[in-house]
């Protein structure tokens, strides 16, 4: 199970972690998790290019270190990076001490302050070494989860999901991976069409 939606609550509970940007503007903010990689990577790029949209990738450690190539495609296009660990750990399964290390070596590659913890799943204890660590760093959650990772769900759901959830501000969650390439491909291009013609403009999460 999971919220397409986040809710207010679970905001609240967590007041330190990014889950939205408060603005007024026609402004939306496109995440993609556990890139880079060969096949899907450079369709995003293409199809943010399109648009011209800029969105923040969070990108698994390993990802980058067997594609250098791509991820230099994801800088030089002008995107912000995130660090997304090395290995896609779960926070919950991983205790504190193994869990900063792995973040810190994904930084090796990265060397960004910006972070945020696959499936969402991070402990308190996490976010205080995080933030020890990284007193100016950021932990980025989202707003608005798409559920392109979802193979129980198709391209229309997806679309369907982002579209009708978003509003100002929002941080919307896409993943440019193999898994969620076939509902990805479908619903990112139109979801950008529809927001586009509602006067909506797309930037990095600054």
């Amino acid at each position: 199970m999971y919220f397409i939606k986040n809710p207010s609550l679970l905001k609240k509970f967590y007041p330190s972690l990014i889950w939205d940007v408060q603005t007024k503007d026609k402004v939306l903010y496109l995440t993609f998790d556990d890139g880079p990689i060969p096949e899907v990577t450079p369709f995003v790029l293409n199809t943010l290019e399109k648009y011209k949209a800029k969105a923040t990738f969070f990108c698994i450690g390993d990802n980058v270190r067997k594609h250098p190539d791509i991820y230099k495609m994801v800088i030089d296009a002008g995107h912000q990076v995130g660090n997304h660990t090395f290995n896609h750990l779960n926070g919950w399964k991983t205790n504190t001490v193994l869990y900063m290390q792995n973040i810190l070596k994904c930084d090796e590659l990265t060397g960004t302050h910006y972070f945020r913890p696959p499936y969402g799943r991070i402990s308190p204890s996490q976010i205080s070494a995080f933030k020890t660590e990284y007193p100016n760093g950021k932990i980025i959650m989202w707003d608005v989860l798409s559920g392109d990772f979802d193979k129980d769900i198709d391209a229309e759901k997806c679309y369907q999901n982002v579209i009708k959830s978003a509003e100002p501000g929002s941080i919307i969650v896409f993943h440019d991976s193999l898994k969620a390439y076939p509902r990805l491909c479908a619903a990112l291009p139109r979801a950008l069409e529809y927001w586009t013609k509602q006067g909506y403009r797309f930037e990095t999460i600054m």
